[in-house]
């Protein structure tokens, strides 16, 4: 359990001249600030331990801010994003869970071997985040029929149409080229996009959340208390 004291004599005289509403919705407000930097301080540090976080990856946490019936403000993960999201494992380590990628080549893909998980080789065009770009993975889903809609894969006839465009390949079995998918370019040459692993990636513990935000809670509640309740004694005032 965390526990923050706040020992200042002007603070105590003017909780003292406010009504307990009055302290409870200043009250409510600090907690919401220093959620609010919490939730920086997380983002921030996103910043320093990954390589070019994306936006969903800075949105997994939000504010659940307090109320003045219930003086707690937490910073939690977004509903939507659940257990799955691969941020816990960066947290606690551990097995990452497979993706969504991952998962569609295992069930869609004619391979025979075993897909665990897949990574962007040195062939793949990447964005600016350092993920495989949204459109040569299209690409590739639809050459090898592996899109989640059958009707979005390459037929024959559209290929015959763009000759010209990259195709893209899985090696049949026994072959000497490595599991993955593959690019042939127009002019016959080809390179690897994406890799095929039997093993799932381990994670050592990276993000470091708890220890972190609770030193800023420790440090910033204090000062937004100060804040909010001067404000609300400058409120009286006024309408005295």
């Amino acid at each position: 359990m965390l526990k923050i004291m706040v020992d200042d004599r002007q603070l105590r005289k003017n909780m003292r001249q406010l009504a307990e509403r009055d302290v409870r919705w200043a009250a409510k407000l600090a907690l919401d600030d220093t959620a609010i930097d919490v939730l920086k301080h997380v983002q921030g540090r996103m910043d320093q331990v990954f390589d070019r976080p994306t936006r969903f990856t800075k949105n997994a946490f939000m504010v659940k801010k307090a109320h003045t019936r219930d003086l707690e403000a937490q910073v939690t993960e977004r509903p939507s994003f659940g257990s799955r999201h691969y941020l816990k494992t960066q947290e606690f380590g551990g097995q990452r869970r497979k993706t969504g990628l991952e998962s569609l080549l295992d069930a869609r893909l004619g391979y025979d071997g075993i897909i665990s998980a897949v990574t962007p080789a040195g062939g793949a065009k990447l964005n600016a985040y350092g993920n495989w770009s949204t459109g040569e993975r299209n690409q590739a889903l639809s050459a090898v029929q592996a899109q989640r809609d059958a009707t979005a894969n390459t037929t024959q006839r559209s290929r015959r149409r763009n000759r010209k465009r990259a195709g893209f390949f899985v090696p049949r079995a026994g072959s000497k080229l490595s599991p993955g998918i593959w690019k042939r370019n127009a002019d016959g040459s080809i390179q690897k996009v994406m890799h095929f692993t039997r093993a799932m990636p381990m994670y050592d513990e990276r993000l470091g959340f708890f220890d972190g935000a609770e030193k800023v809670w420790r440090d910033r509640l204090p000062l937004h208390l100060r804040r909010t309740i001067g404000r609300a004694v400058d409120r009286m005032h006024s309408r005295a």
